[in-house]
């Protein structure tokens, strides 16, 4: 009776403590938020470049997911970002609070899939978009808009429709009554527009 006193009851004690403390907690844990970095090695997309066959579905553009990180970079080697939209990129440490990404098209028509992506506040403000071609040496930007809360698509002729919202002079900041439309076309060198209407 005294060894089982002495080897039993304590390991009994420590299991129904450890059971008690277990249930007091709340399951979350201690968070530390800091600066987002790149994970060590970021998949590229698997895509055949240039062969316009990687799509299982002919015609539709396969889906890619171009690496965020690797697209602020080319944004802010490039000449042509904004000052407004360098300002937000420099500053931003957690990619997904200032990029994200739209649809995967082909409005190039190369056969290669470009990425809109779309660069935001913190609160999901959209303010522009970029078309980025994905290529085998890394994200490319091929044009840059700057624009508000736009959907961005496809057309089925190719062309790339991006319809924005539009303020006019009595709405509130909530709620555009507005809304434009505008065709943006690849003329072999560039994005050139086609036509804007506004409704």
């Amino acid at each position: 009776m005294d060894l089982w006193r002495r080897t039993v009851l304590p390991a009994v004690a420590a299991v129904v403590a450890t059971a008690a403390l277990s249930a007091c907690a709340n399951g979350g844990g201690l968070r530390v938020e800091g600066p987002e970095s790149p994970p060590p090695d970021t998949p590229t997309p698997t895509v055949a470049f240039g062969t316009g066959s990687t799509s299982p579905h002919p015609g539709r553009t396969p889906e890619v997911a171009v690496d965020l990180y690797k697209v602020r970079a080319a944004l802010l080697a490039d000449p042509r970002l904004g000052r407004y939209p360098r300002s937000v990129l420099s500053n931003c440490t957690v990619i997904s609070r200032c990029l994200s990404r739209g649809k995967t098209v082909d409005v190039l028509h190369s056969g290669t899939p470009q990425q809109i992506i779309l660069i935001h506040t913190l609160e999901k403000f959209v303010f522009g978009i970029f078309l980025i071609a994905v290529e085998p040496s890394g994200p490319r930007p091929v044009w840059i808009l700057d624009v508000e809360q736009p959907t961005v698509n496809a057309s089925p002729q190719g062309d790339l429709v991006v319809e924005s919202k539009i303020w006019t002079i009595d709405d509130p900041v909530c709620c555009p009554s507005g809304r434009r439309v505008e065709v943006y076309r690849w003329n072999g060198r560039q994005m050139i527009k086609v036509s804007s209407t506004d409704q």
